[in-house]
């Protein structure tokens, strides 16, 4: 039996790269799959295509998850598509590069809306919706900036090491109800274009990271199945670090 059979699943920022990733390896795994886009709405169409010439259920849903209520919205759309909601991906977000000292609070705001607020409020509006069916999974798409800044990303590596937190309080507070909480803190994923835009990166990258080389959207999918699936059925409140090793290098 596939790991995620007959399970409902809402990925958010399901349109491309990582939650498009998270979003095919789901079907895959048995899900019915809730393909969440705030703008990629063509993107997020072609994924839910894509699950369903395999035999697989899909939906689109549209929506700004900086928007508490739009989050609400977008969890009870999937709940009622799927007829429950057996779980949640938080994968939606940004990565803006922005120096410290010249930030705008707006700016700090725009990240932390985006990574931490969304995550709350979609966390909260599932568990009420998992709670009734008996329980369920939630995942944060993390960052390994939460445990190790970069220049230029204060506030991505900030609100992602509340992500990290804010995934444990939640284990604690909904374990009780059968809602299980974790984190996957991706190291440097590879994306088209990425080696001709960032070359010295990518070349440090490569000769630091033990596993020999970047990061595909796949291995982030699999650490999510792996945590929703009854493999993980006693895992929570963890961050599951994926990062081909490069966080065991020592930084002295």
């Amino acid at each position: 039996m596939r790991l995620l059979e007959g399970q409902v699943a809402l990925v958010t920022g399901a349109g491309g790269g990582i939650g498009r990733a998270i979003a095919l390896r789901f079907a895959e795994e048995g899900a019915a799959v809730a393909v969440h886009c705030r703008t990629a709405v063509e993107a997020a169409g072609e994924v839910a295509d894509r699950i369903g010439r395999s035999g697989g259920r899909a939906v689109v849903l549209r929506g700004d998850l900086t928007d508490e209520d739009v989050c609400r919205r977008v969890v009870g759309e999937a709940a009622e598509w799927g007829g429950r909601l057996n779980a949640l991906v938080n994968n939606a977000g940004v990565q803006p590069v922005q120096e410290l000292p010249g930030m705008t609070a707006d700016e700090w705001r725009a990240v932390v809306d985006a990574n931490l607020s969304s995550v709350f409020a979609c966390t909260q509006a599932a568990a009420e919706v998992m709670r009734a069916g008996g329980g369920g999974s939630v995942t944060h798409i993390a960052s390994i900036e939460g445990r190790q800044p970069a220049p230029a990303h204060a506030h991505y590596s900030a609100s992602k090491a509340a992500v990290v937190m804010h995934a444990r309080s939640a284990a604690l507070e909904y374990g009780a109800y059968g809602i299980r909480v974790n984190t996957v803190s991706p190291g440097l994923i590879d994306r088209e274009g990425l080696a001709e835009a960032w070359p010295e990166g990518v070349a440090r990258w490569r000769a630091a990271v033990p596993l020999g080389r970047l990061g595909r959207p796949e291995d982030v999918g699999d650490a999510c199945v792996f945590l929703a699936s009854r493999l993980a059925s006693w895992v929570t409140g963890h961050d599951l670090v994926t990062d081909g090793g490069v966080s065991a290098r020592p930084t002295w």
